[in-house]
């Protein structure tokens, strides 16, 4: 895509997170999620110095076109890590031109010089453009994912 910019944001960077937290409410039509509980500005700018936490916008003349948000995840069985993508989500507009592939690619580049050789993801299973995707960049695995709530149960 011309004129596409990928960057890593920052501490100073609260105003460009909340940019893709509008993008991810947007593209996963999921605007509860993304937008009804958003945290304070000390907290996102706290997370934004982390490390350990990548979150990364593709722009096009300032505004953001896709994003993606990281986090690495320390083993304990041999000194390394590994990245998992949490999220990742291109504009309508701009799909199908590279972003997704170049976001990726970014967070490959941090996770080398980090010392991981590993990047996962997971997709949903109804979503053949993301398989589509993740299939050109790596090997797939059927795994079942499991959420379990650690809140306790309303009483009864």
């Amino acid at each position: 895509m011309i004129g596409l910019v990928v960057r890593r944001l920052g501490r100073a960077d609260e105003a460009a997170l909340r940019a893709v937290n509008r993008l991810f409410a947007e593209v996963f039509e999921d605007p509860e999620t993304y937008g009804a509980a958003q945290p304070d500005g000390a907290y996102l700018t706290r997370l934004l110095g982390r490390e350990e936490f990548v979150a990364l916008v593709a722009e096009v003349r300032g505004e953001v076109v896709g994003a993606l948000v990281a986090y690495e995840l320390e083993k304990f069985e041999q000194e390394r890590s590994e990245f998992y993508i949490y999220d990742l989500g291109v504009d309508e507009a701009a799909r199908r031109q590279g972003v997704a592939s170049q976001l990726i690619a970014h967070l490959g580049a941090i996770a080398r010089n980090r010392g991981s050789d590993v990047v996962f993801v997971q997709a949903d299973l109804d979503d053949p453009p993301a398989h589509a995707l993740y299939a050109k960049l790596g090997e797939g695995r059927s795994v079942l994912h499991f959420e379990i709530n650690v809140t306790p149960p309303p009483a009864v």
